[in-house]
């Protein structure tokens, strides 16, 4: 069958009718990104001659593309070569250059000496209070496990590492010392063991959405990284759970007029009483909404898992997480209210 002319512009029409990530596209401003993306490549061309590089949105869009679908940077090169879906959303054509795994890695590793996803994820906060998506009713914070590759170290070594040293043996062989994580740590929650690192984050009540994150070792504990997350809300309402409540915490939440509704926690021989109880419990169906922001990073981005070695590389791929929960979530958000987007 001869092809007409209009045979493309059906199948983009036919396309757009189920492809997500055309709204997506639409519904996002990437070029806002760019300012900052741009600061991972501050190093001037010594030559025009050579291949230019790749355009710094289209690959950080090729890093949101990565988690939105749970993929290793083999997959993502094979799936853009592959998905026609794929290559609209970064503006290739088929005669284009496709990225491969090291160039997408070597990206990512660019952004993490640049520490540029705490800004990039500051960016689209920027984005969605320009959509109406402004902190509101009082802000959750939280804190969940992310889960690392286990080292399989001596105890001497153990020893070593926690202390802040380097055994030598790791010095003695560059290839060992390369695929050792000396800065994730071991803790334990609920009478389990987890070994990795830790997001916390706050949240706005009303939006469900990540305001503030900080990533730390999987040891730090909860209240540690507390006061620091909290941003401008139009309420004064602050929620968490007992790991934060502390004399000191609450006299800082005072001081600068917050509304406390930490959860109170028991002591040894002074166990709540039934109305501390019953507080609790309301309590806990406005700080219940922060496990809706973890469920869906575990059921959407392939769990609360992380294949990256040293703290810099985790608050890349955590601060990734975070921010693609944001976009999905902003995806929800206004395809609920039609006339924000």
């Amino acid at each position: 069958m001869q092809p007409s002319f209009f045979d493309l512009d059906n199948r983009h029409k036919k396309l757009n009718e189920r492809d997500a990530l055309t709204y997506l596209n639409q519904l996002i401003d990437w070029e806002a990104f760019r300012e900052t993306l741009e600061q991972c490549r501050d190093k001037k061309r010594k030559s025009a001659a050579g291949r230019k590089p790749f355009d710094v949105v289209m690959m950080f869009k090729a890093l949101i593309l990565q988690h939105l679908y749970n993929l290793s940077d083999d997959e993502l090169e094979f799936q853009i070569r592959d998905r026609y879906s794929f290559c609209r959303f970064l503006g290739l054509n088929p005669e284009n250059r496709v990225p491969d795994a090291k160039t997408l890695w070597l990206f990512r590793e660019q952004l993490t000496e640049k520490k540029l996803i705490k800004p990039l994820f500051e960016d689209f906060d920027l984005q969605l209070e320009e959509k109406g998506f402004k902190a509101r009713k009082g802000q959750i914070v939280d804190a969940s496990l992310i889960s690392a590759p286990i080292q399989r170290n001596s105890r001497e070594e153990n020893t070593q590492i926690k202390a802040g040293k380097t055994p030598e043996c790791f010095e003695k062989n560059p290839n060992v010392k390369r695929q050792k994580d000396v800065e994730a740590r071991w803790t334990e929650k609920n009478g389990q063991r987890h070994y990795g690192y830790k997001d916390h984050v706050a949240v706005d009540v009303e939006h469900k959405l990540i305001r503030d994150y900080e990533v730390t070792s999987a040891e730090v504990h909860d209240s540690n990284v507390f006061y620091e997350l909290l941003r401008e809300n139009t309420s004064r309402d602050v929620w968490a759970d007992s790991a934060y409540r502390s004399e000191e915490a609450e006299r800082m939440l005072e001081a600068d007029g917050y509304r406390s509704h930490v959860h109170t926690k028991g002591k040894r021989n002074q166990p709540l009483s039934e109305r501390q109880k019953a507080a609790n419990r309301k309590r806990s169906k406005i700080r219940a909404r922060v496990e809706h922001v973890f469920g869906s990073i575990e059921n959407e981005q392939g769990g609360m898992f992380i294949r990256v070695i040293g703290l810099a590389r985790a608050k890349t791929k955590i601060g990734l997480m975070n921010l693609v929960y944001n976009i999905r979530r902003c995806v929800t958000l206004c395809r609920m209210s039609p006339s924000v987007a």
